[in-house]
């Protein structure tokens, strides 16, 4: 039987204000501002969507405080509070099919060491995963189907790991951390010294450590320290296809964005937003505060705070300057082809 909420409780559930529509208005279900239709509640997160809230065909709207009622369809109920975006997660958890239950219990498939550590009553291990001797696993921890954990690898509490994920040995997972599907964790760095006419492997015998609450995308790889540690701080969110090189520190709550490649024994500071395919060379340092927009190349150390733009990347005006510049070459070659015909023409008359 489908869900139907009342624009009240809606209010209610999001702590915001009813601000226009009648309470009792039913709200049958949720959707973008572009495909929402009669029935539905959606949000306004991004000013730049405010065209699409003048034409939108849902029954209910969170908006951001201080909207102006004229900027939405005549009858549109509206609900004003502090943050839509965050507010409307309040509301997808409402709609939503509820998640899975918990199911503690290790799946007869497993394959797990004898000298692995945790209490089968309280984790929950899936058909066909691997876990390697000396493994400890904290309560509430959930392991889905298909993945493997390396020897001496250690869990905290409330881990999600899910399918086809890869801990490599010794890999250190604190609590609360998430780690979608096809992520590889703990490989060998990316380290050879060329001798004698070949590339010689050098060994990667540290490992990596991944703080409280770190949440990783499908896909991702994050390789071992050459010695000592590779270092992902407390809170930081990486996404899915993003390479992190041997020896990297990273601070807590960074957001790396997809198709992002970092280049060992870079340290990154605190609060860091790295946009989609960053990518950052080898032993540099990146400030806490910084943001990177999509495609920069960070070639050297960038300690200021402050958005950065371009390749190499460059204060955003100044970055932003620079990408300019290429697309003017066409109008350039004309002015000079221009100049160099009156001055040829004027050479004639002389």
């Amino acid at each position: 039987m489908s869900v139907k909420i009342t624009q009240q409780k809606i209010a209610e559930i999001v702590g915001g204000k009813l601000v226009q529509g009648a309470p009792d208005t039913l709200i049958a279900g949720l959707n973008s501002v572009t495909e929402a239709s009669s029935g539905e509640v959606t949000f306004l997160g991004n000013p730049r969507y405010l065209p699409s809230v003048k034409t939108t065909r849902a029954t209910c709207i969170l908006v951001p405080t201080g909207f102006k009622p004229d900027d939405a369809p005549t009858g549109a109920g509206l609900i004003e509070v502090a943050n839509p975006t965050l507010a409307f997660s309040a509301v997808i958890r409402e709609f939503a099919p509820p998640p899975p239950p918990f199911t503690p219990g290790v799946h007869p498939s497993a394959t797990v060491a004898g000298s692995a550590e945790f209490n089968p009553l309280k984790v929950s291990i899936g058909a066909g995963v691997v876990i390697e001797d000396g493994v400890s696993i904290g309560d509430g921890t959930t392991i889905h189907p298909g993945a493997v954990i390396g020897m001496k690898a250690r869990l905290g509490v409330n881990c999600v790991i899910h399918s086809n994920v890869t801990l490599k040995d010794r890999v250190l997972l604190g609590d609360r951390v998430i780690i979608h599907s096809g992520t590889v964790i703990g490989t060998d760095g990316f380290g050879y010294e060329f001798t004698q006419g070949q590339h010689q492997k050098i060994e990667q015998v540290g490992i990596v450590q991944i703080d409280n609450d770190v949440e990783i995308g499908s896909c991702t790889t994050i390789d071992r320290a050459r010695f000592g540690r590779t270092w992902i701080g407390e809170g930081t969110k990486i996404d899915n296809l993003v390479q992190i090189g041997h020896n990297c520190i990273i601070g807590r709550h960074c957001i790396i964005v997809s198709q992002t490649g970092i280049s060992g024994s870079t340290r990154i500071g605190d609060f860091v937003t790295m946009g989609g395919q960053v990518g950052v060379a080898g032993h540099l340092e990146i400030g806490s505060r910084v943001l990177l927009f999509a495609k920069s190349g960070v070639t050297k150390s960038l300690k200021e705070p402050g958005a950065y733009t371009g390749y190499p990347a460059r204060p955003l005006m100044e970055g932003r300057k620079m990408l300019t510049y290429p697309a003017r070459v066409p109008e350039l070659i004309d002015r000079v082809r221009l100049l160099e015909e009156k001055l040829a023409a004027l050479e004639a008359k002389a």
